[in-house]
């Protein structure tokens, strides 16, 4: 594969790599993406997916929000796959600084990684909008599969997670659209892209702004693309490898 060689030499003389991913890093532990070929963007529902996943959907039509959410996003059983596990790999060894992901699926964490950005938030947190209460992956789960066997789907809390505490409704603490991305987050990661040494961005088309517009921060002349498919900043990269990201990373 093309472009292996002088990826590896990089990783191995720097210790000052930060990682910069998107969806691509997930769909090879079987969680879907958005835009490919086969992404929700390109299935069928009621309504289009990004106006599902919009903060005003979900304050509006909120069980039909958690019927897309429980179908499609509150997935169970995937691992980490080989870009998971390099990733944690390089940061015990003191190689990598952060991971900076626009995934909230938890895979990174799960794989062992300690310093991950969540630019979009994650499934793994859940909070009451009334009480703020804490809940976990699996708790929602099992309060929006219970309320679908139990609850009449005519009920405008069928599906609906509620707080145990105060029967408030349970939101993902994932940003939806419409919604502004974390400033603590997002001051982070322009902090560690800006000081790295190299920078891998992979599996993203970098096209969901204003994540993407974080790499421009990079000043360093080692700038990695690893994807499939071409993407806008090919053209500034300084070492471009095409392929599934699980697969280039189980060479490095």
């Amino acid at each position: 594969m093309e472009g292996i060689e002088t990826l590896k030499k990089w990783v191995d003389e720097s210790e000052n790599i930060v990682f910069f991913g998107g969806a691509g890093v997930s769909t090879e532990s079987g969680i879907p993406d958005f835009r490919s070929v086969d992404g929700l963007y390109h299935q069928k529902y009621d309504y289009p997916p990004e106006t599902i996943l919009s903060h005003t959907f979900f304050m509006r039509k909120t069980p039909e929000f958690y019927k897309f959410y429980e179908d499609k996003l509150l997935l169970e059983g995937a691992k980490p796959n080989a870009a998971h596990l390099k990733l944690a790999e390089w940061e015990a060894k003191g190689k990598l600084k952060a991971v900076i992901t626009q995934n909230i699926d938890g895979l990174h964490q799960l794989a062992g990684s300690k310093e991950v950005l969540e630019l979009h938030g994650s499934v793994q947190r859940n909070y009451c909008m009334k009480c703020h209460e804490f809940y976990d992956f699996a708790a929602i789960k099992e309060k929006v599969v219970s309320s679908k066997q139990n609850d009449d789907p005519k009920s405008p809390d069928y599906m609906v997670p509620k707080c145990d505490k105060c029967g408030g409704i349970i939101k993902p603490d994932v940003v939806l659209y419409e919604e502004g991305l974390d400033d603590d987050v997002i001051s982070k990661s322009i902090r560690y892209i800006s000081n790295a040494d190299v920078l891998i961005i992979g599996g993203t088309s970098l096209v969901v702004y204003p994540a993407a517009g974080l790499i421009h921060y990079y000043r360093g002349k080692k700038l990695v693309l690893v994807n499939l498919g071409e993407t806008s900043a090919d053209s500034s990269a300084d070492l471009v490898v095409r392929g599934k990201i699980g697969e280039v990373f189980s060479q490095l």
